[in-house]
């Protein structure tokens, strides 16, 4: 099965050769360049090794069967790169010039790539953009997936942004697929199990940590993606606080870690990079909780 990238990281059309896009618009092959302008004519302008090529509006994005292109979509294309096909060339005011298709290359992904996918198989996307709800991710040639906030991961994020940044790449499982055949993402299966994210740790340790939730209680504290702990109350500290904690103990049949905060002065931002404990294939069932707790948090694709 061919997977295809998204955009970014496709072959820059730009280091080719004429020989070479020949073969690309022979072969069908997913390429990239920078959109130059969007032109009086409602065509995106690029330019391939000294020669014009042109994305006609209808071409610019691959959408359901009535539902029409919004004009903001292709004009927000303008100065970044832009995946495609050529579908061939044409002659305009004596000249040769590239035609070009991000539908086509959009339509090509969906049946060679992502409708061969099942709930639970783990793909590479890149972040594009951040709302209050979740993060928008490219999971190849500008298809657009949702990665909702509560599936970043297991630990509780304020924001999406505590977790992923914009132009990320990441690795995600496929959630669910609705009848349109829009994908929603999932991330937090990968980050790992309380049991695989605890072993990485041991009492005695300090340890930087990043400020969660400050309860009446304690203050939840996370160690890592998949994991946090709780200190003891402390009205001075700030959600999304970076701080150092002293592992008081870990207790896997509560899952449970105490943590001791040693110092609130850091003075600087903390974000943890995902680590993965799943890079590929497809997860069917997955249970983060451990054996012995009462409180069981799983996932069945």
């Amino acid at each position: 099965m061919l997977e295809f990238r998204a955009e970014g990281l496709c072959r820059n059309a730009n280091h080719l050769r004429r020989e070479e896009l020949e073969r690309c618009i022979a072969t069908g092959e997913v390429l990239q360049s920078t959109a130059l302008a969007f032109d009086t004519s409602h065509r995106l302008r690029f330019e391939l090794c000294g020669r014009r090529g042109y994305m006609p509006f209808a071409e610019c994005l691959d959408t359901p069967h009535g539902e029409p292109i919004k004009e903001i979509a292709v004009l927000t294309r303008v100065g970044r790169p832009t995946c495609f096909v050529i579908t061939g060339t044409a002659v305009e005011d004596g000249e040769t010039v590239y035609l070009l298709s991000r539908a086509a290359a959009q339509r090509a992904c969906r049946t060679e790539y992502l409708d061969q996918l099942e709930a639970g198989s783990v793909i590479p996307c890149t972040v594009t953009h951040i709302e209050n709800f979740g993060a928008f991710c490219d999971i190849g040639c500008g298809i657009s997936a949702l990665l909702p906030i509560d599936c970043l991961s297991v630990s509780r994020i304020s924001t999406p942004a505590d977790r992923v940044s914009v132009g990320q790449q990441l690795l995600c499982a496929i959630k669910t697929r609705d009848a349109q055949g829009r994908i929603v993402l999932t991330l937090r299966e990968l980050l790992g199990t309380w049991s695989e994210n605890a072993s990485c740790f041991a009492a005695g340790e300090t340890v930087v940590g990043i400020v969660r939730s400050v309860e009446d209680y304690g203050v939840f504290i996370e160690i890592a993606p998949n994991l946090a702990g709780l200190a003891e109350p402390d009205g001075t500290l700030r959600s999304g606080q970076a701080v150092s904690v002293y592992i008081k103990s870990i207790l896997p049949d509560k899952m449970k870690i105490k943590l001791v905060v040693v110092n609130k002065n850091l003075g600087q931002s903390l974000r943890f990079e995902p680590h993965y404990f799943v890079t590929k294939g497809r997860l069917k069932h997955w249970t983060y909780s451990t054996p012995q707790s009462r409180k069981q948090i799983e996932t069945v694709f």
